[in-house]
């Protein structure tokens, strides 16, 4: 068992890039996925009836399919339709599509519950459309729904594990790569595991922190 775990370190720049790929890729793509959830959002609380509808639909059909197979879809689906992303391309927009659609619910829920004071003060300075979401709406919100943030965007960490099927060299694909060469598959993933436990604790350590300076605010 010692052997393998030193296998394992003796390739540890290689599980260190793949850890940073997926950091990389889930900061990307969490950024991505709230700027497009935005729209969608605004779209599910519109009082127009078949855009709400439309966005429903949406979110509520992507909530439905697997990450894996929308994944498969977009890497190897696409093509068929003369689409072709390579695999970074295809893996960062399965995870920002996918997830966009969770984040438009989370946000639409803490819209929901917004007191309607805020809204109409907005209204009665002026705000109205993109600018009374952008300034007025968005960011209580985004203050109320930070736990549940937080946990979506731990979402998106596990969710990139599943890119190693269309060869994205993140964390997951790169003990599997050591694993397949020296057959050390408990000392590769175990490493793997704690790798992504510091990264979710990050995540929640972060969450925290800006739950403790919004209490401050208050």
């Amino acid at each position: 068992m010692t052997r393998e775990f030193a296998i394992v370190w003796a390739h540890k720049d290689r599980l260190l890039d793949g850890f940073a790929n997926t950091v990389w890729l889930c900061v990307l793509a969490t950024v991505i996925a709230l700027a497009v959830a935005s729209p969608i959002t605004m779209a599910l609380m519109a009082q127009n009836r078949p855009m709400r509808t439309l966005a429903r639909g949406l979110v509520d059909g992507m909530r439905c399919i697997p990450f894996l197979l929308l994944a498969y879809i977009i890497y190897y689906g696409l093509p068929t339709l003369g689409i072709r992303f390579n695999n970074w391309t295809a893996g960062l927009c399965a995870l920002v599509v996918y997830n966009a659609c969770y984040i438009a619910e989370i946000l639409r829920g803490a819209w929901a519950s917004l007191p309607r004071e805020h809204i109409d003060a907005g209204h009665a300075f002026g705000f109205s459309g993109w600018r009374l979401y952008r300034r007025i709406i968005l960011p209580p919100i985004l203050m109320a729904c930070v736990p549940v943030m937080g946990n979506q965007m731990i979402q998106i960490i596990k969710d990139s594990a599943f890119l190693t099927i269309i060869a994205v060299p993140e964390l997951t694909h790169e003990a599997s790569a050591i694993q397949s060469m020296y057959y050390v598959p408990f000392a590769a993933f175990i490493s793997a595991v704690l790798l992504y436990w510091v990264l979710c604790r990050i995540v929640e350590m972060l969450v925290g922190l800006i739950e403790r300076r919004a209490e401050k605010r208050r």
